[in-house]
């Protein structure tokens, strides 16, 4: 009898678990989703993409299809925000801070030497700050999924050599197109020019410009030692990447199709940050090998950029409000677990 109650019990779990895996299955429809993104197949950025086609393909049995876009193919970064608000791209993946023109508080991400380490840049990105930002997204058409990886920024250039402070005097630099990025190289003494990023490599190859800022993963994807002799190491600026998707196009998904896509950007989140760490350690060597000159800014050089870009931090940080104070607090927080 004990036998027979366990049978009876097994076969209504599975004809149970067998419904609800067909009720959810209903609930997906058949959907190609286009994901563009700037940089080339092989980038960490590309790799990420391609992972969470992967996943979402396996959680949807097949019928979401996530098409990736890489190297620019469908326009300059802001162009395919606007797309997205349009409803005409589905998805990408940007800096975060350039997201700054639809919610003001994502340029807090262009804080010069506001973090230090992959550590403090995921306590903020997947705390309440991150959250917050990724939720006012909404009101501007878009909705945030997570935050990838693409390293700490760097400045390359063709002939002029930064190995002090004071090196950064005329240079003409290619600024992602934000405010703060635009005031900070001001601050420095630079001429910041700027300019979407599919568009630089001709412009450092024509001399239009004389160096740019990149992480050193965008540096040897782009092939900028090709047009950039000198490296100088930094660190100014954190990049995180959103992971966005157009509201348009998310309205019409089911709970189920939600669910599945941002679980697939979380569990991308936590390969892609790996996967862009563990290659941008090996991009240095490579780009040394490749013909760089490598310089690396003495502390007290340091120590005066950081000076320099106090005014810009104070104007930012009263133009931003409470998000500043909460960011700072989240990486403090950091700091003092060590």
């Amino acid at each position: 009898m004990n036998t027979l109650r366990r049978l009876i019990s097994l076969s209504l779990l599975s004809a149970s678990l067998l419904a609800a895996g067909l009720s959810q299955a209903a609930d997906i429809e058949s959907r190609t989703i286009k994901f563009p993104s700037a940089s080339n197949k092989g980038h960490p950025q590309v790799v990420g993409v391609e992972k969470f086609a992967e996943i979402v393909a396996q959680k949807s049995g097949g019928k979401l299809a996530v098409k990736a876009f890489p190297g620019g193919a469908l326009g300059p970064d802001l162009q395919t925000v606007s797309a997205m608000q349009g409803g005409t791209v589905e998805m990408t993946v940007m800096n975060a801070s350039l997201l700054a023109g639809n919610v003001k508080e994502m340029a807090v991400f262009d804080f010069p030497f506001l973090i230090n380490n992959a550590r403090e840049a995921d306590a903020v990105a997947d705390g309440p700050v991150g959250q917050k930002l990724l939720d006012k997204l909404q009101e501007r058409g878009l909705v945030g999924l997570a935050y990838w990886d693409l390293g700490f920024r760097q400045i390359h250039t063709m002939k002029r050599v930064i190995a002090k402070a004071d090196d950064f005097k005329g240079v003409k630099m290619r600024v992602i197109p934000t405010p703060i990025y635009v005031d900070f190289m001001k601050a420095l003494g630079a001429a910041p020019v700027p300019m979407p990023f599919t568009e630089t490599y001709a412009a450092l190859e024509q001399g239009a410009i004389d160096g740019m800022t990149n992480p050193l993963l965008n540096i040897l994807d782009g092939k900028f030692n090709d047009v950039s002799k000198h490296l100088t190491l930094t660190n100014h600026m954190y990049t995180p990447q959103a992971v966005v998707v157009s509201k348009k196009f998310w309205d019409k998904l089911s709970p189920v199709e939600q669910k599945i896509l941002r679980d697939a950007a979380n569990e991308t989140a936590v390969f892609q940050r790996k996967f862009a760490r563990d290659e941008a350690a090996k991009v240095l060597s490579a780009l040394k090998t490749a013909g760089m000159t490598v310089h690396e800014l003495p502390p007290a050089e340091i120590a005066k950029l950081r000076e320099r870009a106090q005014p810009v931090i104070d104007k930012y940080t009263r133009e931003l409000g409470p998000i500043v104070t909460e960011t700072y607090a989240a990486v403090e927080k950091v700091r003092e677990r060590k």
